[in-house]
């Protein structure tokens, strides 16, 4: 059987930062649910760019709810893959803003983070790994 997003993102290892905070977040049975999802999945390296103190302070229990905004602002519902991802201007999340996405010399920008893989499959939907933390205004 095909592992779920969360398992796919905590196995993969360059993801500990986002399953962290997809914990912190209490947001590990959503997205373990039915989905179908499609995640822009910041790496550790994306969360290690952010200002000092920008994580520390977003993984407080009493920011949870901001927590909460940034990580749903890369979650896309439905399954998008990058064959789709291609042919968008912008994308609805889950937190309810828009994601800008913009397409140039074969490579794929959303907001401002670069795609890095894309089309990482799970059970519930799909992982494009991104190289920046999406923050949403």
């Amino acid at each position: 059987m095909k592992k779920d997003i969360v398992d796919v993102a905590a196995e993969n290892g360059s993801f500990n930062t986002l399953v962290a905070a997809i914990k912190a977040a209490e947001l590990v049975e959503t997205l373990k649910g039915d989905g179908p999802f499609t995640v822009f999945a910041p790496t550790d390296e994306a969360f290690a760019k952010l200002p000092d103190g920008t994580l520390d302070m977003l993984l407080k229990p009493e920011n949870k709810a901001k927590l909460v905004a940034v990580l749903t602002y890369h979650v896309v519902p439905g399954k998008v893959n990058a064959a789709d991802v291609v042919k968008l201007d912008s994308a609805d999340t889950v937190q309810g803003q828009k994601l800008m996405i913009k397409t140039a010399d074969g490579s794929v920008m959303i907001d401002n983070a670069n795609v890095v893989m894309t089309d990482v499959e799970a059970s519930n939907g799909v992982i494009h790994v991104i190289d920046a933390v999406l923050l949403p205004k």
